[in-house]
């Protein structure tokens, strides 16, 4: 949607999406009431009509096994039911995921299947975290195009065709080592240097386009380096930030692949997840771009463990640079500047690196606990 565009004049230009517009047309005169329910609302706050009650969305989220899904899946079903939020993935989802909800099958690859999956649930936001992330992206760069790149087209279709809102995370590694550092802005030169930098930076871009086109209500977060507890690490640069904490309570000794001093941009997964769904609930005409960074905060790997040192001062931490991994690194923004964000939907974080540290340790010397490991 064009900046400051709101629904009724975006219809007037023909900026929805071609699904929409074509049911329109095949009504009697061809009406715009089966376009996105925002239209009666503000129609509805024109006539002075009552505003009618808004069904909930339906929610799938693909990949929904790694890193971000399955707490993303936990908080929508708090909102929205737990029926209303379809978690997916290709593999065997743990017994507590098969008890939390819905959860299907669906390779991203599968045309077919995901477009009977979004038929059949009646799907109206899509959120596609499948994805090969930077370092195992780098290991197996045909893998990564075609989960990237092709399985990211099928999705894009398939939001355009059903008229869904679809949420693509971007992330750090969209920009590469002729973007500005220190801070990265929204707009600016990225030409990244990995296979997954590069299929983000084309999701980033796709996704735009089809939304100045045809109206896809396309959205995308450029996210830091994300750190939790759920899950263990799968592959991407900023992974040492988990997996120090977990070293820091079971041996009491990390061995770090960056150097010390490589400055990285981080968020708790707390304000990851709270940034995307207050994205997805923002109203489209609030919205000046498509694409926009988050920040929380930025440290090295020598800050994080002084701050691990203020509760566990054995910790020992060593360095053994992986050249892959810290080109990488190198390559990326030291801070995001995220002023667009607070502007334009109120984003602001709520951990700062303490509280990170305090959370972090607590939450995973109680599950080592739960699960009967030592703890140092």
């Amino acid at each position: 949607m064009q900046p400051g565009v709101c629904m009724p004049t975006a219809a007037a230009l023909g900026l929805f999406c071609r699904g929409c517009l074509s049911r329109a047309r095949s009504l009697p005169g061809g009406s715009l009431s089966c376009l996105p329910r925002q239209m009666s609302r503000w129609n509805s706050l024109e006539t002075g009509r009552p505003i009618p009650i808004q069904e909930n969305p339906r929610i799938l989220i693909t990949g929904g096994l790694g890193q971000l899904g399955v707490g993303l899946a936990e908080l929508l079903r708090k909102q929205y039911g737990t029926e209303n939020v379809i978690l997916s993935d290709i593999k065997k989802p743990p017994p507590h995921v098969i008890s939390s909800g819905p959860f299907v099958y669906a390779d991203v690859l599968d045309y077919k299947h995901l477009r009977e999956l979004i038929v059949n649930y009646r799907v109206t936001w899509l959120i596609h975290y499948s994805a090969l992330l930077s370092a195992v992206g780098e290991a197996n760069v045909a893998l990564a195009r075609k989960i990237n790149i092709t399985g990211l087209h099928n999705v894009l279709d398939l939001a355009l065709e059903s008229c869904l809102r679809i949420f693509v995370p971007s992330t750090i590694g969209a920009f590469g080592p002729s973007s500005p550092r220190d801070p990265a802005p929204d707009l600016c030169v990225q030409r990244p240097r990995t296979i997954y930098g590069v299929s983000k930076v084309h999701g980033e871009l796709m996704g735009e386009y089809l939304h100045h086109k045809y109206g896809l209500d396309f959205r995308c977060l450029r996210y830091p380096g994300v750190i939790s507890v759920s899950t263990p690490p799968g592959g991407g640069t900023t992974d040492y930030a988990v997996q120090i904490f977990h070293d820091a309570l079971s041996t009491g000794h990390h061995e770090c692949y960056l150097r010390p001093d490589t400055r990285l941009p981080m968020m708790h997964i707390s304000d990851c997840h709270r940034a995307t769904i207050e994205f997805m609930q923002a109203p489209e005409c609030q919205l000046s771009l498509r694409t926009y960074n988050i920040a929380a905060m930025s440290f090295t790997p020598e800050e994080l463990a002084q701050e691990i040192r203020k509760h566990l001062p054995h910790l020992k931490v060593t360095y053994n640079p992986d050249s892959v991994r810290q080109t990488i690194a190198d390559s990326w923004p030291v801070r995001f500047d995220d002023t667009n964000a607070r502007r334009d939907w109120g984003w602001a974080p709520a951990f700062r690196l303490e509280e990170l540290v305090s959370d972090m340790l607590r939450s995973i010397r109680e599950k080592r606990t739960y699960e009967g490991l030592p703890v140092s």
